[in-house]
């Protein structure tokens, strides 16, 4: 949980230098050069622009389809972290028996233990970089749809519901909204698990959705709207994936 909160650090600030430091405010079109551009934020830009053409100019909805099938394309990605996560949490006994076998600070201890780590690791099929891959991958998707709504005019000017795309939300519900989100989804992947005894862990459950509501102030409304979709649709992936998998094990450890 500490690793994804300072990836999340780095995510927002990457998003802020970029927004910053590159051609944001050049439109975006087909001709648009550069693998970035190319790649990225036109891919994004259109497949908006194609599915707001669908449903009467309403690119608000579109940008709601369009996380949903991000979300889609990302799930394997976050099946394979719930289950590296589930295992994790399972080898956690042995992990304390480890710790307390090789307690010595000196150099040949520590490389012994973090060997058996990795030994117990690989027996059991826990990935520790299984939760920062779909982080990393958001990364782009996240700063190119950020590209797409300020460098595409329709976008960033059409109005959904109380706001405009390319504005903050002028009454700061959105921000509200995200945070809230940001809170329950952390809140259902930290139950059960050994993170929720943990101080630290407890405060970023606190500090990730102030920190997400903040910037969400700040930003345009429809980054908002792409963050809030992301997370309740996370909530719904774990209510629909994390707790069937806890139940199936909790039965399992009674037989």
């Amino acid at each position: 949980m500490r690793k994804k909160f300072w990836l999340l650090v780095a995510l927002i600030g990457l998003l802020a230098i970029l927004s910053g430091c590159t051609e944001v405010n050049e439109p975006i079109t087909s001709e648009s050069e550069g693998i970035w551009n190319q790649y990225f934020v036109y891919p994004i830009s259109w497949l908006i622009t194609y599915f707001a053409e669908l449903f009467n100019e309403n690119y608000g909805l579109a940008i709601v389809l369009v996380t949903i099938i991000v979300r889609l394309l990302l799930l394997p990605l976050n099946v394979k972290q719930l289950k590296s996560s589930k295992a994790m949490q399972d080898i956690q006994p042995k992990m304390k028996e480890l710790q307390q076998k090789y307690s010595s600070k000196d150099a040949n201890t520590q490389q012994k233990l973090q060997q058996e780590t990795m030994a117990l690791f690989q027996k059991h099929g826990v990935n520790p970089l299984a939760g920062c891959l779909p982080i990393f991958v958001q990364m782009p998707i996240l700063i190119g749809m950020y590209h797409a709504i300020m460098r595409t005019e329709t976008i960033k000017t059409h109005s959904f519901l109380w706001f405009q795309l390319g504005e903050p939300d002028p009454f700061f519900i959105l921000p509200l909204i995200a945070g809230g989100a940001t809170f329950l989804q952390q809140k259902l992947m930290m139950a059960g698990s050994p993170a929720a005894q943990n101080p630290q862990m407890m405060v970023m459950l606190y500090v990730m959705p102030i920190m997400i509501g903040v910037f969400a102030i700040f930003f345009p409304s429809a980054l908002a709207l792409y963050w809030v979709v992301g997370n309740i649709f996370m909530v719904a992936q774990t209510l629909f994936i994390r707790k069937p998998m806890m139940a199936a094990n909790n039965g399992g450890d009674k037989k």
